[in-house]
């Protein structure tokens, strides 16, 4: 009788402390159908990333988690609460991404995310946190579809791979005379959907595409397939895919026959790895970035970028300008809709932010002016192609 009444006070106890906690609550939170984020007297608001940050695509992660978090590091806090990066490696797979997503939710101080860096990882996390109505807002997921398909949570600050692929396709065929193009992917929902835009963009302006072929990643001999391709003699090669192939396909360019054939790459090729780990080899080789046009706010950035990591910003990756622009933005919504309770702690309404991070409009940015279309579309500026000219990356003209 005595543990009976034991477990009964406990019960009593528990309820009565819930319904407290559901008193002090907002009102906010309560009207939310998803509730709030809750950030308890001396916790962090705090941002979730999932990234690649170990291993051969770890320079991508590592860039945007340093760009990302100089944006929150620029900020003064919210009602005496700092705001906090929390990056977690993805491998930049779609189970990780997945894995990450499923960590982030359970994560009450968790408010927003500044990602996925990856399209697949993004993919497969998608689902997750419109499941918890936590917005996203990625400086790097590219692939198109992801806006297509009625999220609510997701949405991007870069441009979109359909965006690249058609720049890419003209100045291949109009300003580099390419009339005849193969082209390789890695299979990845980002690459081969890069590959299959440019394919299409390239042949619709008069050009023929001679082979279209897939790689393995993380291989370390591509030697056949770039020797099947040079038999189809091509002008060019376009590849969608990341900097850890392509480096392993330019050391093995002229062995293979492709001698004097333009290598043609994308936003995931570009950064300082290719150029320290190819050297001659990947003299003419083309890229991608997302360098914003020059301003006074830009100069800051690329100094405290400079002093804080030793290393320019937009070396390791093309995405450091739009990182900070996710960070500023997400931090800048969730301060505009948080409400600190007569308890001391910070509630950020799920629905309400969600719906802030998506009606993003005239925010000024790194990258330019930023508003969100009604898919989550927020991209300010276009990408900038650079080649390979006595070891550095150099603007294209």
């Amino acid at each position: 009788m005595k543990k009976v009444l034991f477990v009964f006070v406990m019960l009593a106890m528990v309820l009565s402390a819930c319904g407290q906690s559901a008193a002090k609550a907002p009102e906010a939170c309560a009207a939310d159908e998803f509730g709030c984020a809750v950030i308890p007297e001396g916790s962090t608001i705090k941002l979730g990333m999932g990234a690649p940050l170990l291993g051969d695509y770890s320079m991508f992660g590592v860039d945007i988690s340093q760009g990302a978090t100089l944006a929150i590091d620029d900020d003064e806090g919210f009602e005496g609460f700092k705001f906090e990066l929390i990056a977690e490696d993805t491998g930049g797979s779609a189970e990780g991404g997945a894995a990450v997503a499923n960590k982030m939710v359970t994560d009450p101080t968790v408010a927003a995310i500044a990602g996925h860096i990856f399209s697949g990882s993004t993919q497969s996390a998608m689902p997750i946190y419109e499941k918890a109505m936590i917005p996203m807002l990625s400086p790097s997921a590219t692939n198109p579809p992801l806006t297509q398909q009625g999220s609510k949570v997701f949405n991007r600050t870069a441009f979109t791979d359909a965006t690249q692929a058609e720049f890419a396709a003209k100045m291949m065929f109009e300003d580099l005379g390419v009339a005849t193009l193969a082209i390789l992917h890695d299979g990845s929902a980002y690459g081969q959907g890069l590959a299959e835009l440019a394919q299409a963009e390239f042949e619709t302006l008069g050009g023929e595409v001679v082979a279209f072929e897939a790689i393995t990643p993380g291989e370390v001999d591509y030697s056949a397939v770039l020797s099947s391709i040079a038999g189809s003699a091509p002008d060019a090669v376009y590849f969608g895919g990341y900097a850890a192939e392509q480096i392993v396909m330019a050391n093995q360019w002229n062995q293979s026959g492709l001698e004097g054939v333009t290598m043609f790459g994308c936003d995931g090729t570009f950064g300082s790895e290719f150029i320290e780990k190819t050297g001659e080899n990947g003299e003419g080789a083309y890229a991608v970035s997302l360098v914003p046009p020059d301003s006074a706010e830009k100069t800051a950035f690329d100094a405290a970028y400079l002093e804080a990591y030793g290393i320019e910003a937009g070396s390791l990756s093309p995405y450091t300008w739009a990182a900070y622009d996710t960070g500023a933005i997400l931090v800048d919504a969730i301060k505009s809709v948080a409400i600190l309770g007569k308890d001391g702690t910070l509630y950020v309404p799920r629905t309400l932010l969600t719906e802030k991070v998506r009606g993003t409009a005239g925010f000024e940015a790194l990258t330019g002016t930023m508003t969100c279309d009604e898919v989550g579309e927020c991209n300010a500026s276009g990408p900038t192609f650079y080649v390979v000219s006595n070891g550095e990356w150099v603007p294209v003209e």
